[in-house]
């Protein structure tokens, strides 16, 4: 099975340039971002209710607690919010005219229902596609989040934590090894072993 394209810094700049000048923006942009930085599934994100993700005081949550019924696996899963993604998150709210109700779809079609799982999918394919990222898919952002922070030496349990895998075994399936990743490797390792 073809893994789900990792997306480079390059991408993800044409990605977003694309979405600015389009309509629904700035909604296209913070389903981007609880993808790119947070690894969250497309099911997830079409399942995020406005008080999932915004606590009564308006502020936007640390953590976003996914019951059973909005997670692949059926169990109850914790996102963490990083602060970058909490700032986008933010500036994403600043646009509604008003409040929504604490049910609404914090990422609403154009209609204001939630997606399906499977219309949030197409979705992201058509903003990548449109974008000139032909081979990006709707996991190419989940793939992309797990991929970074293995490359940037996070443990394989805390990434199968973040991702909501129960097995290490699914999570290092994600981890894209390039020509790059494994000459930092073979760096790193020999500067550890050198006497100075």
């Amino acid at each position: 099975m073809r893994q789900a394209q990792v997306l480079s810094e390059k991408d993800k700049q044409r990605i977003l340039a694309y979405v600015s000048k389009n309509s629904f923006a700035a909604r296209n942009r913070a389903m981007l971002m609880l993808s790119w930085l947070a690894g969250m599934r497309v099911g997830e994100i079409a399942a995020l209710t406005f008080s999932d993700v915004v606590n009564v005081t308006g502020e936007i949550r640390a953590q976003i607690q996914l019951s059973a019924e909005q997670t692949k696996g059926n169990e109850a899963r914790t996102v963490y919010v990083g602060s970058q993604l909490q700032q986008e998150l933010r500036n994403y709210i600043n646009t509604y005219n008003s409040v929504p109700d604490a049910a609404s779809p914090f990422i609403p079609s154009k209609t204001n229902k939630h997606f399906s799982a499977n219309g949030l999918c197409l979705r992201f394919i058509r903003l990548y596609k449109a974008a000139g990222v032909d081979k990006a898919t709707s996991h190419s952002g989940r793939r992309t989040f797990i991929t970074n922070l293995a490359n940037k030496g996070v443990n394989v349990r805390v990434l199968a934590a973040l991702a909501g895998h129960k097995h290490i075994a699914t999570t290092q399936r994600y981890i894209d090894l390039n020509e790059e990743v494994l000459k930092a490797a073979i760096e790193l390792a020999l500067g550890c072993g050198t006497d100075s």
